[in-house]
């Protein structure tokens, strides 16, 4: 692995050598700065206007040799398509086969462009990222706002690339017009599309797709998945992708995620009755839901490490322990056992394998639908959270069975074990273990989180893996030489991934801890709590949940299609921080009578606040993680799993330990410690990102 300016150097194309972004000069300039600065013999304000000449100097040099190259593109298409209307009149299969291949050259000497373009938008992007960093000012925010909304801006030029999109759809269309169509008239316009089968337009889109992603709800979704994504892969990765890829797989995988969210909360509404039905406290409930979470903390670090050396043999293993788990779960009835019931959950979380879900989306699926992919991941947990409790509020019956037990305590057990029974044949007959022959080269090795596109009031370039690299190698922005190969491995182990975080890292691993632990206490004690206020029965609680997990995707649609646009992240992060603690607030009992209403409304809002700050503290947690955490077991998406699961086990063995001093005093005392931890996450998101900007 090497620095991004080395990287940018060995894959620039040569005869273009002179029309890049001089991203070397540029910083040197700005370490030429920092020392002018410490020294007295220059101003900010003279810095600032010098910097900004030098970038303006720099963008049109290469907007005005891309404005060139798309002319020259344009004639050739002029010329081919003279040559294609003359074709019509005397069409000759050799001409057509001559002119094919003529417009698939054209659009290479395309994709070359647009790797042009790529590169200088994430040499852009990381000058700007370096420039703030060093001076701890907010230049980018200025410099983007200045120019790209102007009515001569050439960054619009660049990152709305509307000229290439024009060259795009004339090489795709008439691609499409010269294929074998067995006489139909119908054109790429018209609709139902008629696909194109063709490797040079399939590489075009995806090079289109990797500037501009325009599907910014899809973006926000595969946020909350904090699944990586390659940023540069070279066209014979995307083959290799390619490959690999199985959609029937992929299904088993979304599949997985969706049961698995099932069965965490299809014993939420009837946790409390059936632990009072074995004779134990309805607030144990907070164990038995609890001790599902308490095995995931191991289990997703060894689904981690397996998925390094296989896809299916995890699956297998998880299928076969949650389906014995469930078994447990139900038989505890019958048995008489808490023992045995909480065996069960904990074989459950056993189970866990939304790591190996995460890795196959990141490592098996291709660059051009990982993001619809992701966000299907995402969607699918959100539909399972919402189906478990609507589920349990269905299975309202009772019978027997020879000396089973078949009730509304037993029956999420039962219905759960034969899914996972089911599951595991169409699991064994249609997973294709993707092939692992392929070894990786070391400068493709770093994954990113994220992307970026020039939308208005939002961040407009690239962020990438390379980034990231000399961030890592080159910390304070000193224009130091790269670090040793060892510094730039994965981690390997809790407590060394641990060491890579930067104190922004942990702020956000914080919030996503408070959002996870409020939630948890939310929904966990929801069915004891409206028992004892509300009398509410298991039906009732069932479709309360099962309400509250349909607005993820509503609210989601609208925090990334609308609100991301208008706001930056960290104003809607602070934001949604603030609403969580208000709904927290209004959660509390104090004096005056404790109504539906006020339960409601301020669960709804936790609710949703917590949801947008989910989605937006991944984000910003993809921005801020060192590169060493992209890969390997311990990575970004592992820890951020552990620290979600271990609020969830908090959450629940404080509902269970609050339950000792009464059911009265439950809901103000497991309420407590959110607001607490929800102030301190505020207090410290302020101050680190004041010292920061």
């Amino acid at each position: 692995m090497v620095a991004f300016g080395k990287k940018l150097k060995e894959r620039q194309i040569q005869e273009w050598q002179g029309f890049y972004l001089n991203y070397k000069l540029m910083k040197k300039r700005v370490k030429q700065y920092a020392q002018q600065m410490e020294v007295g013999t220059q101003d900010r304000r003279h810095v600032l206007k010098d910097f900004s000449r030098m970038l303006d100097n720099q963008i049109e040099k290469t907007v005005l040799f891309i404005l060139e190259q798309q002319g020259q593109l344009a004639s050739r298409l002029t010329n081919l398509r003279e040559q294609h209307d003359a074709l019509e009149e005397t069409p000759e299969i050799s001409q057509i086969t001559e002119l094919r291949e003529a417009y698939r050259a054209v659009g290479l000497d395309l994709l070359k462009l647009l790797y042009f373009v790529e590169m200088n938008a994430i040499g852009l992007r990381k000058i700007l990222k370096k420039f703030d960093k060093r001076f701890r000012y907010r230049f980018t925010d200025y410099y983007v706002k200045t120019r790209a909304n102007h009515p001569y801006s050439q960054l619009q030029q660049v990152f709305k690339h509307v000229g290439l999109g024009a060259v795009v759809g004339a090489i795709s269309r008439n691609l499409h017009e010269l294929q074998d169509r067995q006489g139909s008239y119908l054109s790429i316009y018209d609709p139902p599309a008629l696909p194109l089968q063709d490797p040079v337009v399939d590489s075009i889109k995806a090079a289109v797709d990797r500037l501009s992603h325009s599907t910014n709800f899809l973006n926000f979704l595969a946020q909350h998945a904090l699944i990586m994504q390659e940023e540069l892969p070279a066209p014979t990765d995307e083959r290799i992708d390619d490959e690999r890829y199985h959609f029937m797989s992929l299904l088993l995988n979304l599949a997985n995620t969706f049961l698995y969210m099932v069965n965490t909360y299809i014993i939420v509404p009837t946790a409390d009755d059936y632990s009072m039905s074995l004779g134990a406290a309805a607030t144990v409930c907070g164990i038995v839901i609890g001790a599902m979470a308490v095995a995931q903390v191991f289990s997703s670090v060894y689904f981690s490490a397996w998925s390094n050396r296989s896809y299916f043999r995890p699956l297998v293993f998880s299928s076969i322990v949650l389906f014995v788990g469930n078994a447990m779960y139900a038989l505890a009835y019958d048995m008489n056992s808490l023992t045995v019931l909480i065996l069960g959950r904990l074989f459950c979380g056993l189970g866990s394998a939304r790591a190996v879900n995460r890795r196959y989306i990141s490592d098996c699926v291709p660059l051009k639908i990982r993001m619809q992919a992701s966000a299907g991941f995402v969607s699918a947990s959100a539909l399972g959270m919402a189906c478990g409790p609507a589920l349990a509020g269905i299975l309202q019956t009772n019978f027997k069975i020879y000396k089973l037990t078949f009730n509304a305590n037993t029956l999420p057990g039962w219905v759960m074990a034969v899914a996972w029974l089911v599951y595991l044949v169409w699991l064994w007959i249609s997973f294709k273990e993707p092939s692992r022959d392929i070894e990786e080269p070391p400068a493709s090795s770093s994954e990113t989180l994220e992307n970026g596109a020039l939308e208005e009031g939002k961040q407009p370039l690239l962020i990438t893996s390379e980034e990231k690299q000399e961030d890592d190698e080159d910390p304070e922005g000193d224009g130091s030489e790269e670090a040793p190969e060892e510094s730039r491995q994965p981690a390997t182990s809790i407590v060394s991934a641990y060491r890579l975080l930067t104190p922004s890292v942990k702020v956000q691993l914080l919030i996503y801890f408070m959002l996870k632990y409020a939630m948890e206490i939310l929904l966990s004690e929801s069915s004891v709590i409206t028992t004892y206020y509300f009398t509410w029965s298991t039906s009732t609680v069932s479709i309360f949940l099962a309400c509250l997990g349909l607005t993820v995707l509503p609210v989601n649609i609208v925090v990334g299609s609308y609100i991301s646009n208008m706001f930056e992240d960290r104003q809607i992060l602070l934001a949604s921080e603030i609403m969580v603690c208000i709904g927290i607030l209004l959660s509390f009992h104090m004096i005056i009578p404790y109504t539906i209403p006020q339960y409601v409304c301020s669960g709804l809002i936790m609710f949703v606040s917590a949801e947008v700050l989910e989605g937006v503290n991944l984000s910003l947690l993809s921005r801020v993680m060192s590169s060493r955490l992209s890969r390997g077991t311990y990575n970004g998406g592992l820890l951020s799993t552990e620290a979600g699961t271990i609020a969830r086990v908090i959450a629940d063995a404080t509902i269970t330990l609050a339950g000792y001093l009464g059911e009265s005093r439950l809901l103000n005392i497991t309420l407590l410690p959110s607001f607490l931890i929800c102030v301190a996450s505020i207090v410290a998101t302020c101050f680190t990102y004041n010292s920061l900007y």
